[in-house]
């Protein structure tokens, strides 16, 4: 059966030599179009999210800096991207993208965007790439219309979702489960609900266990109706920002397990991209790939 893909030509933003490839989202596209994996018409567009829902999330403060264009140089600096018009409009699309692949996923049972996992992001200010947080504005605005009552999400990005776990802490309805390289970045971790710190090299098989000891559990005792699943790449062996040891293969096994255990148990799953920064950036691109592909067999 189909599965609903929501992508964006915006997501491309030209950054300059920089190891974020923005281009991904797009090859990514033009594989899985190119092999079948997907048509055409399962590619859905979205709008920007509106103001009021990126609102929820971030402080007012905030967004008047990032509308205005007056981030400071530190601010900049703590993004780690050059700042830009260009920049702002992706964000605020890539918002409304994770919006409608939760929503997607609520009506369908699992959907695909091909963006998004900025989870670096607080309500006052951009981190690490990310300059607002889109799951959590996703997360907030479809409980806002009555959707969605209680979320989990699944973070396997190879860096701890620091922001994503401070926005929703004391917050009942939403799980935050993290599993990442305890020593990457970020130097700060707010701990998430549940956070699974690796060490240095965790290859295949520890990690695959880890998983399938944790989620399973987080499913049961939390009842979400929705996971948002952070699908990161960068957990990979030859990953220039990370430091694990997982192989094509285990990546592959780790979108299948998400899979497998999250539709058994009757909770839909929107898939994000998150991070990727592959030696090849080849590799980058099949592992991402990788993960639409598991969607599609687990939604036949």
């Amino acid at each position: 059966m189909p599965v609903p893909v929501v992508w964006h030509r915006a997501y491309e933003v030209d950054i300059g030599p920089h190891v974020f490839p923005t281009r991904k989202y797009r090859l990514v596209r033009d594989r899985l179009l190119a092999e079948g994996t997907i048509t055409d018409a399962e590619v859905v567009e979205p709008a920007p999210a509106a103001d009021d829902n990126v609102a929820l999330v971030h402080t007012a403060d905030y967004l008047r800096k990032i509308t205005t264009t007056t981030l400071s140089a530190e601010e900049e600096l703590v993004l780690e991207v050059p700042f830009s018009a260009a920049l702002r409009d992706a964000a605020w699309i890539c918002a409304g993208g994770s919006t409608l692949a939760g929503r997607l996923a609520l009506e369908q049972r699992i959907a695909v965007h091909l963006g998004g996992g900025f989870h670096h992001a607080f309500p006052d200010h951009g981190e690490g790439f990310c300059l607002i947080n889109d799951v959590a504005i996703a997360l907030r605005a479809l409980r806002r219309e009555g959707m969605l009552r209680r979320a989990a999400v699944v973070d396997l990005d190879v860096h701890h979702g620091n922001g994503t776990a401070a926005i929703f802490r004391g917050d009942a309805d939403v799980f935050t489960f993290s599993m990442h390289q305890e020593r990457n970045y970020p130097a700060w971790k707010p701990p998430s609900d549940l956070d699974v710190g690796l060490e240095d090299g965790t290859g295949d098989a520890e990690y695959l266990a880890l998983l399938e000891r944790h989620l399973p559990d987080i499913l049961s005792r939390h009842r979400p109706d929705l996971v948002f699943y952070l699908a990161g790449a960068d957990p990979y062996r030859f990953d220039q920002l990370g430091g694990l040891g997982l192989t094509l293969e285990g990546l592959r096994r780790r979108d299948e397990l998400v899979f497998e255990r999250a539709t058994s148990a009757g909770v839909a799953v929107a898939v994000c991209l998150a991070g990727g920064y592959a030696l090849r950036p080849d590799d980058t691109v099949e592992i991402h790939c990788n993960t639409v592909r598991a969607a599609k067999v687990r939604r036949c």
